[in-house]
């Protein structure tokens, strides 16, 4: 006869549970001021709101234009260390080398790191997974899209202006820069009222403005030069505080160079704000 344990009890067998399904992350990253964002963006905040242990926070990346575009083209050319490192893990980079050259959306969104697609994809999925329908009208998007906007540009506390280009006086687009005033005060200033022309004349009568200046080398697929107010080739020019200023931001004078003076520029603030602008 078999013994029986202490207290007359026989052991249970032990049931193990499966560990919960880990949540899921929706991740946006497209044009700060697309509202194709803001859908993208709503859409995954319902999906947390309505279903909190389901999904994680979502992660939301505004980009501004050439950060979007550095991202574009960085996958495109299968640069997928940047992308990983700044964006992306490792196995939708993978994923959207060969494709996203056809990309022709202002936002991606992905699900535990697999491309989705844009915010029509997230839409979709949403409705057809989740019951999560979006009723939201186009006039209200874009509204969000511009208050957004308006926070999102006032949040850097950076300065921003803006050149309208034409070519041969067709106008083919609009340029918008990021100053860094808080960087380079001086030198952001005098880009600033240049592009606005407030300055009026200089002392030897250069009218100190951008407007009807031009490009004088284009670098295919590289970088374009322009600047230069006075004759549009490149070597000659004027601030707004004259020939020559000093600001606390590079330790060394801008010489503005002339037919006279084509010696390399020494670092500046100017080369310094180009190099935070890239």
């Amino acid at each position: 006869m078999a013994s029986q344990p202490p207290g007359g009890m026989r052991p249970t067998a032990c049931n193990s549970q499966p560990p919960p399904p880990k949540p899921l992350q929706v991740k946006v990253v497209g044009l700060f001021k697309g509202s194709g964002f803001q859908v993208a963006k709503s859409v995954a905040e319902s999906l947390k709101n309505n279903y909190p242990s389901k999904f994680e926070d979502p992660i939301i990346v505004p980009l501004q234009e050439f950060a979007w575009n550095q991202y574009l083209q960085e996958t495109k050319r299968g640069d997928l260390k940047n992308v990983y490192r700044i964006f992306m893990g490792k196995r939708e980079a993978e994923e959207l080398k060969n494709e996203i050259w056809v990309y022709s959306s202002q936002e991606m969104c992905f699900v535990n790191d697999q491309l989705l697609g844009d915010a029509l994809e997230l839409q979709k999925w949403a409705q057809k997974v989740w019951d999560i329908v979006d009723i939201k009208p186009p006039a209200l998007y874009e509204a969000l899209t511009m208050d957004y906007s308006a926070k999102f540009l006032r949040n850097t506390k950076h300065t921003f202006v803006f050149l309208d280009i034409s070519i041969d006086g067709n106008p083919v687009g609009r340029l918008i820069f990021e100053l860094y005033c808080d960087a380079c005060p001086k030198t952001c200033t005098n880009f600033q009222v240049l592009c606005t022309g407030k300055a009026g004349l200089s002392h030897s009568g250069i009218r100190l403005h951008y407007k009807g200046s031009i490009f004088h080398r284009l670098v295919q697929n590289g970088w374009i030069q322009g600047g230069d107010i006075v004759a549009g080739r490149g070597d000659d020019g004027e601030s707004i505080y004259g020939r020559t200023f000093e600001g606390p931001e590079s330790g060394a004078i801008w010489n503005v160079p002339t037919r006279d003076h084509r010696s390399k520029l020494r670092p500046t603030g100017m080369q310094r704000l180009h190099r935070l602008l890239r």
